[in-house]
């Protein structure tokens, strides 16, 4: 009999990719192991106001530049190739789809999470995958369970020593990790690109030189 293949997802603007979304990536990764990550650049974030900065072609190769060297990750361009907003519920139900024997994890932030009462087909996009909600290490979650009453009962908290446990919790469920994850934005790092201050320590050396390259957000 084959196993399931455990897949994590972790989805966004990333204009650019930075370190901070890398940490998020393998807190979830370490936590819960995972047989393969996809980093998937949305098209048109339905949650933001404007459009990305950098193309979907630029965004897409700096993503796969910044998961090259980490086995079983890389980049998807499934939002990109669909075109139109990216909404969560049919990036689930495309993948489902696609390969209905895995078992999906969507990664997201806690202050993103603590919103998806506003997400598109909340709450059925809920039993599509297991959602793994990383948070700033000591970060209380309580204000999730407070502010999401209804799905506390399914919120998991996850760390170096409850992974066992969490890898065979039930479908779906939702994972609480503390993450010790860096204080970068893609906001600060354009920013930084257009006044042509140096990236190091905010992302990946090969992003950087892939920002100078094509001289992105100057």
């Amino acid at each position: 009999m084959t196993t399931a293949s455990r897949i994590g997802l972790l989805g966004g603007t990333f204009d650019p990719i930075h370190l901070g979304h890398l940490a998020a990536a393998r807190a979830a990764d370490e936590a819960l192991g995972f047989d393969r990550l996809l980093f998937i650049p949305s098209n048109a974030p339905p949650h933001r106001p404007d459009s990305p900065r950098a193309s979907g072609y630029h965004r897409l190769r700096m993503t796969a530049l910044a998961v090259a060297d980490a086995p079983g990750w890389a980049a998807s361009d499934l939002e990109l190739a669909r075109g139109g907003a990216s909404y969560t519920f049919d990036t689930l139900t495309a993948l489902r789809e696609r390969e209905p024997a895995s078992q999906f994890f969507f990664i997201t932030g806690a202050d993103a999470f603590a919103e998806i009462g506003s997400w598109r087909r909340y709450p059925d996009l809920l039993a599509l995958a297991h959602f793994v909600v990383i948070a700033r290490t000591g970060t209380s979650f309580d204000r999730i369970r407070g502010r999401l009453p209804e799905l506390a009962s399914r919120m998991v908290a996850c760390d170096a020593s409850s992974s066992s446990a969490c890898r065979t919790a039930p479908f779906p469920s939702i994972f609480l990790i503390n993450a010790d994850t860096p204080d970068v934005s893609s906001t600060d790092v354009r920013r930084r690109a257009a006044a042509g201050i140096s990236l190091a320590g905010l992302v990946p050396d090969a992003v950087a030189g892939y920002i100078t390259e094509h001289r992105l957000y100057a």
